[in-house]
């Protein structure tokens, strides 16, 4: 089986996000089940993409999708272990905002996982995606520091 392998842009990281494991985030294993890993990195990516006013729904004009996800497992959490989510967002290419985040201990010591989203922006009269506009673009290189 081959694992899948993230390579994290710290370069890129446009927003951290702290937070705990709640008790209803574990599963049968006793640790930070797949479903709410997948939840607090929306959570994450919302908080990211609202502290620079884009939300998700609305980017402006187009709201996203998520097209893809993989995700890294690199360790375990346990609640009420706390973390932080870095999101980062390389420069758009094409008709994609390519979403990397990395949830890590708050100590920064261990790395619990690294996920990779692909998002689109849909025109929902053509039902088609359409290149990241100029001004997201600029947002997302502003909170980059480019």
């Amino acid at each position: 089986m081959e694992r899948v392998k993230l390579d994290f842009p710290a370069e890129a990281i446009i927003h951290r996000h702290p937070l705990t494991v709640r008790i209803t985030d574990m599963n049968y294993g006793r640790h930070l089940g797949h479903d709410a890993l997948v939840s607090l990195l929306h959570e994450a990516r919302v908080q990211a993409f609202a502290a620079l006013d884009l939300p998700e729904w609305d980017l402006h004009g187009y709201p996203s999708i998520v097209a893809d996800l993989a995700v890294q497992y690199q360790s375990e959490a346990r609640w009420p272990e706390a973390l932080v989510i870095e999101t980062a967002v390389p420069e758009p290419q094409g008709k994609a905002l390519t979403v990397y985040q990395r949830v890590l201990t708050s100590d920064e010591k261990r790395i619990v996982a690294t996920a990779r989203v692909n998002q689109l922006l849909i025109d929902m009269k053509a039902g088609q995606p359409v290149e990241v506009p100029a001004p997201v673009k600029q947002a997302l290189a502003q909170a980059r520091g480019t």
